[in-house]
């Protein structure tokens, strides 16, 4: 059983793949605004970073300079056509509905931990039908801080009633790795997500290719974990 383990997992490209409709948005206010749109490939790395470094990344490969009083416009408007367009073509990746419900039966907390704005996150999740195996959503403007400051990941962890010694994080980029590495928790990530560096060479605890070998990835994990967690150690109230 899991009961006590509390799994954070990140929201885009860990649970969703959500590259078509971000990539349609950043697309959307591009051409908007008279520029060519973007090859996918171009500006898939950069959703880990946000909405604004995709609208940056399209500018540059137009060879186009704007303010940044302009970029807060393009956003807004990319956040806009988002928002009225969020499951396009979104769809959670292969197998991450039975590890969801898996852990769940077993007794683990499940948390969404990521850098998208809640209130996105928590449309798309529901657009999708898996909000409800979380307790919780942390997004980029729950806390005053996110990744990767430990402290959202801790936050997050804290506000499902978890533990940090009896917690793990999965997730496809540097920035959730090296969150859970400041917090100190292990980690697991994911090969297939968005990001400019091989997920093999993040420094996570566990690497998994499909999320069919996210239960063998937990295992290991857990096995390396106390047994349970006494109240005086808690480390986030």
């Amino acid at each position: 059983m899991l009961n006590g383990l509390t799994i954070a997992f990140d929201l885009d490209g860990t649970l969703v793949e959500t590259a078509p409709d971000l990539i349609a948005a950043a697309n959307h206010v591009l051409t908007s605004d008279g520029f060519d749109p973007v090859e996918a490939h171009l500006i898939r790395d950069q959703i880990s970073f946000g909405a604004r470094a995709m609208i940056s990344r399209g500018l540059e490969i137009n060879k186009a300079v704007r303010t940044a009083e302009q970029v807060d416009e393009l956003l807004a408007r990319f956040l806009r056509h988002y928002e009225a367009n969020i499951a396009v073509h979104s769809h959670a990746f292969p197998n991450v509905v039975d590890v969801l419900e898996a852990c769940r039966a077993r007794g683990a907390r499940l948390v969404v931990c990521t850098n998208k704005r809640t209130y996105l996150s928590e449309q798309l999740l529901a657009a999708l039908d898996i909000r409800g195996y979380f307790e919780g959503i942390a997004g980029r403007d729950t806390f005053d801080v996110c990744k990767p400051h430990p402290d959202h990941l801790l936050g997050a962890i804290s506000m499902v009633g978890g533990d940090p010694l009896r917690a793990l994080m999965v997730g496809d980029s540097d920035t959730d790795i090296s969150t859970a590495r400041a917090a100190g928790i292990p980690s697991v990530a994911v090969t297939f997500g968005y990001t400019d560096v091989p997920a093999v060479q993040l420094g996570a605890t566990e690497v998994i290719e499909h999320y069919q070998d996210f239960d063998r990835a937990l295992e290991r994990i857990v096995a390396r974990m106390p047994a349970s967690v006494s109240p005086s150690s808690r480390k986030c109230e």
